[in-house]
């Protein structure tokens, strides 16, 4: 029931926007808890989920906090990367969190590993149509001085410029990418892999295939030759 009145507050709300000609993007910020301890727009994935059950998708996109997203024991990007897969990365909170805390503390956002990771997606999907990079952050309890707010908002901006830059780096040379899709790489050259990417192959034809192939090849992941290359991009 409570997923039911959500979702006619929020068609009411779409169709009174359509009668008074209001043209801005309506945003849903997906949370896990707080203030209550389960709330049903837990990650990106949920929300998404629910859109699609009651034909708001094209309603609605969604503003990331990346706090949210750690509460919900996630990376802090991956909410981002969900909701631009499925193009509905509309804004984004640029906070972080305490990852041993069970609350939201709304830091600031310092981590150059990060910022990097959230502006390589921000670059991939062709930067934003709507939203942009709000700040959603306090200082902490011991930074006591007026000027204290200041550092806090001009560090972050320096340190999401910074990632731009790293992450449009990284873009323009094109190293992970090219890693990335050598370790993909069997599911457009081999035939079987293409079907399954198409939706046209069988669960017969899956075993029929791994009978005929018998034990697969092990192939490294790289996850540390990954690691190295990445931080060279964001440290050397």
């Amino acid at each position: 029931k409570e997923c039911d009145h959500m979702a006619a507050m929020y068609k009411m709300a779409v169709d009174y926007a359509k009668r008074k000609g209001y043209k801005a993007q309506f945003l849903l910020e997906p949370k896990p808890r707080e203030p209550s301890k389960h709330q049903y727009d837990y990650d990106a994935q949920t929300t998404l989920a629910f859109l699609h059950e009651y034909d708001l998708i094209d309603h609605f996109k969604l503003n990331i906090e990346p706090n949210h997203t750690t509460l919900a024991g996630h990376e802090a990007v991956h909410d981002i990367i969900i909701a631009s897969e499925y193009g509905k990365l509309g804004s984004i909170d640029s906070n972080t969190g305490d990852t041993l805390l069970g609350w939201d503390t709304d830091n600031f956002p310092m981590d150059l590993a990060q910022t990097t990771a959230v502006m390589a997606v921000v670059l991939d999907q062709g930067g934003f149509a709507t939203g942009g990079l709000n700040f959603d952050c306090k200082v902490r309890r011991e930074s006591v001085e007026p000027e204290d707010l200041f550092l806090g908002h001009i560090g972050a901006m320096d340190c999401y410029a910074l990632g731009l830059r790293k992450a449009a780096k990284m873009k323009e040379e094109g190293v992970l990418k090219s890693m990335l899709t050598e370790r993909y790489l069997s599911w457009s050259t081999d035939p079987l892999g293409a079907k399954i990417e198409k939706g046209e192959a069988s669960l017969e034809e899956c075993v029929e295939y791994a009978k005929s192939k018998g034990e697969p090849q092990k192939i490294s992941g790289k996850q540390e030759l990954f690691e190295m290359v990445r931080n060279r991009f964001l440290y050397g």
